[in-house]
């Protein structure tokens, strides 16, 4: 588990009815990524990633006509179990000139299926407040079910 900020983190946890395995594939696999990683209809045009320490996760997204490019790195990866990326850094630990957030992804074993936790934490509790505002849990829990129906078609 992580500590929680009530003042810098948002944060929910969701049963899915699909294995831990399934779900990890679906989140280090880049050609996983476009089918869950932003509500529809939007869109992940690309993905690429270096699954370690310091590699990078970089995705474009395709929002209503816009192209948005997201560049970060994973900070922790424990096989199978947890994901931490940030678009704080880029690879080689390049600094953001403004930085967004970090993401926290625990998997853990949960009957037939997964306990799934997603974390968000912010620079500041401005931009946690924004964040929400803007529909965190609307936007990462419709990920969330995005990623259940696509892992259960694998």
């Amino acid at each position: 588990m992580t500590d929680q900020s009530p003042r810098t983190d948002l944060s929910f946890t969701r049963h899915l009815a699909v294995p831990r395995a399934l779900v990890w594939e679906c989140w280090t696999r880049p050609e996983h990524i476009p089918h869950f990683f932003i509500p529809a209809p939007h869109r992940v045009t690309a993905c690429d990633i270096d699954l370690r320490v310091g590699g990078r996760f970089n995705t474009t997204f395709e929002v209503e006509g816009n192209v948005m490019e997201n560049t970060g790195v994973y900070l922790e990866v424990i096989e199978g179990r947890r994901l931490v990326f940030t678009d704080a850094y880029s690879e080689g630990w390049k600094p953001a000139p403004d930085p967004f957030m970090t993401a926290i992804l625990d998997f853990e074993d949960d009957g037939e299926g997964t306990r799934y936790t997603v974390t968000v934490r912010h620079r500041s509790p401005e931009a946690c407040a924004q964040h929400e505002q803007m529909g965190f849990f609307d936007g990462w829990g419709t990920v969330a079910s995005q990623l259940e129906a696509y892992a259960a078609t694998l």
